[in-house]
């Protein structure tokens, strides 16, 4: 059972893969998301750039360090849930990125279709002075800047349509690669116009309907434990049993919260509201078989915030893995 943390696509030849190699980590979930979006970067697909040879020197980078790559993390380029005009041209680019990946040795893409981003409040103050990211959903109303709301606002129906006409292009070009999309839910799941275009990547039922769209094993979702429990609360569990079965899961952010919809608390992994060995429990019993990665951490007060975060996250995985799994 393998434990996976995220790489920024900029610090491939910084000394996070040393870190990681040393807590354990197994696999790295490449974050591109910035650093392909920059004018001339040869995988900048909203500029027709698409080429195998930077993902297969990325993949070489970390393979030499003793770990292996899952998967790159991207955004659908946001002309296509927009409905703009380039949104055909955005499409054929993401299925010659999808055919790069698969000739570079690289599984799994990672996306979102969330073109205004996430949404938090003030984050809230937690263990030991800590800082929790945090969602508010009164506060986040009342406190909104019409300003930043996409205009004119994107309906459901319209989102819909968009996702189901990229999704009938993009999964059989997924197939033809030998790669695996993996869908990132909305966060917070709240299925409506937050900023102005409609989430549809948010509730239970609305990722049965994404995956009865185009019915394919190449087509998958990273479950987001944290995201499904903001939503489901305890009936996370039975949301996990349901995709894992199903193997409509590529692989996990495994992290608590506590709280739900309308107000939450991204909160260390030992103290939400979920039972993280059942939860793992339900995952195995199920069929899943990794990778788990921590997705995130709190703010701790100290120096090297993010590594000791990720340090204390990735030691209590490990222990429940080999609870769990053996």
């Amino acid at each position: 059972m393998l434990i996976g943390d995220r790489l920024s696509w900029e610090d491939l030849d910084s000394d996070w893969l040393d870190f990681y190699a040393a807590i354990g980590v197994d696999t790295i979930h490449l974050e591109t998301r910035q650093a392909f979006a920059q004018p001339g970067h040869p995988m900048n697909i909203s500029e027709g750039r698409v080429s195998p040879e930077p993902l297969e020197r990325a993949r070489e980078t970390i393979e030499a360090k003793g770990l292996t790559v899952t998967d790159i993390v991207y955004a659908c380029p946001r002309e296509i849930p927009l409905g703009l005009e380039e949104a055909e041209a955005r499409i054929e680019a993401w299925c010659r990125m999808l055919e790069a990946s698969g000739r570079a040795g690289i599984p799994v893409v990672t996306w979102v279709f969330k073109p205004m981003g996430n949404f938090r409040t003030e984050p809230a103050t937690g263990r030991g002075g800590s800082k929790y990211s945090m969602f508010d959903y009164d506060r986040f109303l009342s406190e909104r800047d019409p300003s930043t709301l996409y205009s004119p606002e994107v309906s459901e129906d319209e989102m819909w349509e968009r996702m189901e006409g990229f999704l009938k292009a993009v999964i059989p070009a997924a197939e033809s690669a030998g790669v695996t999309m993996a869908l990132h839910p909305d966060d917070p799941p709240v299925p409506e116009a937050l900023g102005g275009v409609w989430q549809i990547c948010s509730t239970t039922d609305q990722f049965r309907r994404i995956f009865d769209t185009v019915q394919s094993d190449r087509h998958q979702m990273l479950f987001c434990q944290g995201c499904m429990t903001e939503l489901l609360g305890d009936g996370v569990y039975d949301f996990i049993a349901e995709m894992s079965s199903q193997s409509k899961i590529a692989w996990v952010h495994f992290r608590n919260v506590r709280g739900r919809l309308p107000r939450f608390e991204e909160v260390f992994i030992d103290e939400g509201d979920i039972d993280m060995r059942r939860a793992m429990e339900t995952y195995r019993d199920n069929g899943y078989e990794g990778p788990f990665a921590m997705d995130h951490t709190p703010h701790l007060p100290c120096g090297d915030s993010e590594r000791a975060g990720k340090a204390f996250a990735n030691g209590y995985i490990r222990r429940l893995i080999q609870e769990v799994y053996g």
